[in-house]
């Protein structure tokens, strides 16, 4: 078999969809993590050498700085590989890219004198903590953010176009209070938009407090240099919040918590999806035609709704996921195990479910047209629905059995305009009250969802 190609991967993200998932490859991969790593190591180094206290490390010149960043932005695949070959040998991937650095800093002189500076007094764990931190945070801002933030404004566009597109409600599956398409796309995005502010506002942590999570190790080469402060800025250079209280490993919580934000956007989008798949079944929507697709092997008619099945199916898979995430990795026996590590590195696989599902929903939604004579058709077949304004009013006037009365009228009958119009004519109401009442229609009933959903 030849090298991995979108045909001869595994995994469908990688393959099926990788014309998805491609933004994610940088960031996610196994050479994305090397690079993060690479980043921590570096700029650890570079923390130590600029701190007071600890005059071993020497001050960078600018010269030794440019080298290092030079590594960081000349690291490519095949450096990467470098990477893999030696931990063919260690067995131990953060190891190797200690090797790999001091490998690098052979070519300069300055860089030469502190090699034994590369992971100073770090656990592997330090680096990994601040690496899949970085990873996560890159993952969001540059990847599912936008994706997100682009379905909200589709969305919203939805909401404002048909503001006062009327539509029967189904509660419990039966005709209920009329809506407004507009207004349903409103509830939506209201939802997304409360949990998009929620996931951008998980604070992603590092440690960087050695193998126990006490900076022995620190303490017994310096112990008069202040570490909690280091580490602390050290994690706040990078936008990360430090965590002061570990054992060996930084406990998670924070990717936890990520990941259950996530996971409720995307149930939310599940609801939506479900739903927008009902409703071109009752045909309220129409697809637009692509020329060349296929809706079926053997039924040429067919336009199938195949990207909001294959959303809801990717958010499931990323759900499932997600979920694993957040209950397993806040949990390590005793100071460290490692069985985190192997469910840490399926992030990535999680995060490009997410962004498949958001393209294929996005893809769904930009196909959508309007069949209103199929929604007037089911309003003009509901009169029943009328039923609520009536006896409310009746309310308002202390009609006594006021409820009881539209039940023992409405429940399980067809109604037709005749029917309505001399009930209401027979109630002792007030002229204009009738009046109003004898205007009403499905279609009007609507109340406020017109300007909630222009106001979206």
């Amino acid at each position: 078999m030849s090298a991995v190609s979108p045909l001869t991967a595994i995994s469908p993200v990688d393959g099926r969809y990788a014309n998805k998932t491609f933004v994610l490859q940088d960031i996610a991969s196994e050479y994305g993590l090397f690079k993060y790593r690479l980043v921590v190591e570096i700029e650890w180094l570079k923390h130590l050498s600029s701190s007071a206290g600890i005059p071993e490390a020497n001050p960078l010149s600018p010269s030794a700085c440019r080298f290092l960043d030079n590594v960081v932005t000349g690291f490519t695949e095949n450096e990467a590989q470098k990477i893999k070959d030696i931990e063919a040998s260690t067995n131990h991937d953060v190891k190797a890219v200690e090797y790999y650095l001091k490998e690098k800093f052979a070519a300069h002189l300055e860089l030469q004198g502190i090699t034994e500076f590369i992971h100073f007094a770090c656990t592997s764990e330090d680096i990994n903590s601040m690496a899949y931190s970085l990873m996560l945070s890159d993952i969001r801002t540059k990847v599912l953010m936008p994706s997100i933030e682009k379905l909200v404004s589709s969305l919203q566009n939805h909401a404002h176009d048909w503001a006062d597109t009327t539509m029967l409600s189904r509660t419990h599956g039966q005709p209920a209070s009329p809506t407004t398409l507009g207004k349903e796309f409103a509830n939506v995005q209201a939802r997304i938009q409360a949990q998009r502010d929620g996931f951008k506002a998980v604070q992603l942590s590092g440690k960087m407090n050695g193998a126990s999570g006490n900076y022995n190790a620190h303490c017994a080469a310096y112990p008069d240099v202040d570490w909690e402060t280091l580490a602390a800025e050290f994690a706040e250079n990078f936008g990360l919040t430090w965590n002061r209280y570990t054992a060996q490993a930084e406990p998670h919580d924070c990717i936890a918590e990520y990941c259950d934000a996530l996971h409720r956007i995307n149930t939310i989008l599940i609801d939506l999806s479900r739903d927008l798949w009902a409703y071109i079944s009752i045909g309220y929507f129409r697809q637009k035609i692509v020329k060349d697709e296929v809706g079926s092997s053997a039924m040429p008619h067919k336009v199938n709704p195949i990207d909001f099945e294959n959303a809801e199916g990717n958010f499931g898979i990323a759900n499932a996921l997600l979920s694993h995430f957040s209950s397993k990795l806040p949990i390590s026996r005793w100071q460290r195990d490692l069985s985190d590590s192997t469910v840490l590195r399926n992030l990535g696989v999680a995060a490009a479910h997410c962004e498949i599902g958001y393209r294929s929903l996005s893809k769904g939604l930009s196909k959508l047209e309007v069949n209103q004579d199929q929604m007037q058709e089911d309003l003009d077949a509901n009169l029943q629905i009328l039923a609520e304004p009536i006896q409310t009013v009746m309310r308002k006037y202390k009609i006594e059995g006021a409820y009881e009365k539209l039940k023992e009228f409405s429940r399980g009958k067809a109604l037709d305009r005749d029917k309505i119009e001399g009930f209401i004519r027979s109630l002792d109401l007030p002229d204009h009250e009738k009046d109003n009442l004898l205007s009403l229609t499905p279609a009007s009933y609507t109340g406020l969802a017109p300007k909630l959903a222009k106001n979206s």
